[in-house]
């Protein structure tokens, strides 16, 4: 009885431990199961229509054709003739210096004006055809004045009402009784305008281009007419914080060269190493304008593995004047296409790719031609007849072959057996 005892625990025993084996060996292989899925998830992607690209971000100086001019009497208020980013012509008025004594001139003028005006006023027996059209013309100018934003518009409408009171005053001082008057005050205000104008210096556009009074005083530093000069220790020793606004000056102005404008950057990564003068890229610029631009300079720094890099660009050119350092992307390439994971391609024995589409549960295996390719996405499309007969496959195996298509269901993922 004592012996079938020992027999009964030493089987109890040993069917638990079987038991703890088995449970053992389950949860290993439910562990590994969970593992493999993770790392193999069999999930289901829609094959879309996308782009892909392949980008660095850099910080860049502006580099461009910029003529500081100024005139002899800076110490006196500059005065702006054409406004911050306006296109003007060659020889075309800046701004202006004002005068010692042009508040004087100017409140005679005015004082002139109101004369002229009170005499005006005061005629009636002047009612001629030139006269109705002149006051015609003076009111639609200042209904424009109420109307446009515009600096150069609203210049123009005020100048155009000077002349029309101008002529008026001449008809009405040949016409009327107290003509006389009015002629002698207006000679008096020719007289006070000569004045102005001998002691008012102007400073003109030495050629044509964007006018700027931001001046920071390194437009002949940064400059397009020797790029060897810049290197890193240059663009470094300027101090320059970016994204920073270039202050307006009140003494100077300058006329930059609106067609094109250069971005010298340091770069070291793999694009950057591989790339070569007058390779196209594209620059994105901070308020996200992609602009076709050109490498038109590069060149390794001493004692670095960094490269000068200076792109070239002939657009967004007027949206960069008024800063010096800005942080941009360089595009080296983008390609647009059938958009698909990395993770949804496996490779044959010859390294051709494929694809397993998933239509209601049948799979087919699609062979596929990378056109591009980043760390997470490829862009594909599907083979050509004569290109299938180069890589050595024959008229029937063309014939039964797949193609890949927009809005497909292809398997990430896949094991390669899926390729038998």
């Amino acid at each position: 009885m004592l012996l079938d005892k020992g027999k009964s625990k030493k089987y109890n025993k040993k069917y638990n431990i079987i038991i703890v084996i088995v449970a053992i060996v389950i949860l290993i292989y439910i562990m590994s199961s969970i593992i493999s899925l993770i790392k193999s998830p069999t999930d289901v992607f829609a094959i879309e229509y996308g782009k892909i690209s392949l980008e660095d971000s850099a910080i860049g100086y502006i580099i461009r054709e910029e003529t500081v001019v100024k005139g002899s009497n800076t110490q006196n208020e500059l005065i702006q003739i054409k406004s911050e980013g306006e296109k003007v012509a060659k020889g075309e008025k800046l701004f202006r210096y004002y005068s010692s004594n042009e508040e004087e001139i100017t409140n005679q003028i005015k004082q002139i004006d109101a004369k002229i005006n009170e005499q005006l006023e005061s005629q009636t027996e002047v009612s001629s055809l030139d006269i109705k059209y002149l006051d015609k013309q003076i009111e639609q100018r200042i209904e424009g004045l109420n109307s446009y934003t515009d600096t150069e518009k609203i210049r123009e409408y005020k100048n155009d009402i000077t002349t029309y009171l101008t002529k008026k005053s001449k008809i009405i001082g040949e016409s009327s009784k107290s003509g006389s008057a009015i002629k002698q005050l207006y000679e008096e205000r020719s007289m006070y305008e000569t004045k102005l104008n001998q002691t008012t210096e102007y400073v003109t556009a030495p050629q044509s281009g964007i006018v700027s009074y931001r001046i920071d005083n390194l437009e002949n530093i940064l400059t397009p007419t020797d790029f060897s000069r810049i290197n890193e220790d240059l663009l470094e020793s300027l101090n320059l914080k970016t994204g920073q606004i270039i202050a307006t000056n009140n003494q100077s102005g300058k006329v930059i060269n609106n067609f094109e404008c250069y971005i010298a950057t340091i770069m070291n990564t793999e694009n950057a190493v591989k790339s070569s003068v007058g390779d196209k890229v594209k620059i994105r610029l901070s308020n996200k304008d992609e602009v076709n631009a050109t490498i038109e300079y590069k060149a390794k720094e001493e004692d670095s593995n960094n490269f000068v890099i200076i792109f070239r660009i002939t657009s967004d050119v007027e949206d960069l004047t008024s800063y010096r350092k800005i942080s941009f992307d360089v595009i080296w390439w983008s390609n647009t296409g059938l958009k698909v994971p990395n993770s949804a391609i496996i490779y044959d024995d010859n390294d051709l790719a494929y694809i397993i589409r998933n239509r209601a549960g049948y799979l087919d295996k699609i062979l596929i031609k990378k056109m591009r390719e980043t760390k997470s996405y490829t862009i594909v499309q599907n083979y050509e007849t004569e290109e299938l007969k180069t890589l050595g496959f024959s008229t029937e195996e063309i014939k039964k072959m797949k193609n890949v298509s927009l809005y497909d269901e292809i398997i990430s993922n896949p094991k390669k057996e899926m390729l038998q």
